[in-house]
């Protein structure tokens, strides 16, 4: 017997397959228990269409730079506070909890190598659907997210010994807020010489303390911030910021002359002065001396993507001073800010 194929056949039998399946789903005897894992072939076909949306994805949706292997400490210390509970680290088990998961977090130094850096890249920065993977909590912050590569980067190969240096040196035995601190910024305040990391030692305590409430909010973009302020009382914040403030670094001086933009300003570009506001007896954040590489980057954060039109961008005093700032002098004039040669 021949049964004919006709269009209304095959229309009428995807309708009964799909109420079926509506149906099957409406009685919830599907199994979504954690603790029923997933079968073989649907755990092989999830993670086969994962590798194959990173893989397309991250051709398409990634900068030019992925990678940057210069600002380890800082990937380091995030990593302990908000990855290792799940993936584990060198020296360290993940948590039995979140490995009761389905699926499970996996050893990033066992399966790192299984990914190029720009998969590696969109990974960290987009996360992944239906496996617990969160994105990168700071949207606006792709030089935080090329350090974690560069730190994933070395996991196969790293001791117990060096990630301990990394992320928790000698100096964070206490367990006062200040200390949760030191991990990246050094017990000194002077941010372990990384050139991400500002130096904090000396800062004025009302400035750190707003900083910190602003990183707790959400209200200023950094992953790593973020996750070390959401943690901390207002009256442990108000110790950290007493603790850094009262160390020997930055001083409330006059900016040196070594630029004529501090001092003169550029009243054409309609550009004022930095003494406008950072000067001795002023409350704006102390500058002076501070490191040239976190004050660069962080003039070029506020000036945001050049694709992004500036009506888009945000319209707070720095953010627009800073898109005022051509481009080739940011450099040079972080390097007079911070009283170094110029690069």
């Amino acid at each position: 017997m021949t049964v004919k194929i006709t269009w209304k056949r095959a229309l009428a039998a995807l309708a009964l397959l799909g109420a079926l399946g509506m149906g099957f789903a409406w009685s919830g005897l599907f199994p979504l228990a954690a603790s029923s894992g997933h079968w073989k072939i649907t755990d092989w076909f999830l993670h086969w269409t994962m590798q194959n949306s990173v893989r397309t994805y991250s051709t398409f949706q990634t900068p030019d730079k992925v990678r940057d292997d210069t600002g380890l400490i800082s990937a380091a210390g995030h990593f302990r506070q908000a990855c290792q509970v799940c993936h584990g680290a060198p020296g360290a088990l993940p948590s039995p909890a979140m490995q009761a998961a389905t699926p499970h977090a996996p050893d990033l130094a066992k399966t790192a190598a299984h990914y190029t850096d720009r998969e590696l890249f969109w990974i960290v920065r987009h996360g992944v659907k239906y496996t617990g993977m969160p994105a990168w909590p700071a949207a606006d912050r792709p030089d935080e997210v090329v350090r974690m590569v560069g730190f994933l980067r070395r996991l196969p190969v790293m001791s117990a010994q060096q990630y301990a240096a990394l992320s928790s040196p000698p100096a964070l035995t206490g367990k006062t807020a200040a200390a949760q601190c030191m991990g990246c910024h050094g017990s000194d305040g002077m941010g372990r010489g990384q050139k991400d990391i500002p130096v904090i030692a000396g800062q004025k305590t009302e400035v750190l303390v707003a900083a910190l409430r602003r990183y707790a909010a959400g209200q200023r973009q950094s992953a790593v911030m973020q996750v070390a302020a959401a943690s901390l009382s207002k009256s442990e914040m108000q110790d950290v910021a007493e603790y850094f403030s009262a160390l020997p670094g930055l001083a409330d001086v006059a900016l040196p002359g070594k630029h004529p933009l501090p001092i003169n300003g550029r009243p054409l570009a309609q550009l004022p002065a930095c003494t406008g506001c950072h000067a001795p007896g002023k409350a704006a954040p102390l500058i002076a001396g501070q490191r040239a590489s976190y004050l660069a980057a962080r003039l070029r954060q506020w000036r945001g993507e050049d694709t992004v039109i500036d009506a888009h961008k945000p319209q707070d005093a720095m953010a627009v001073i800073a898109r005022r700032i051509p481009e080739d002098e940011i450099d040079r004039l972080a390097a007079a800010l911070a009283g170094s040669p110029p690069p």
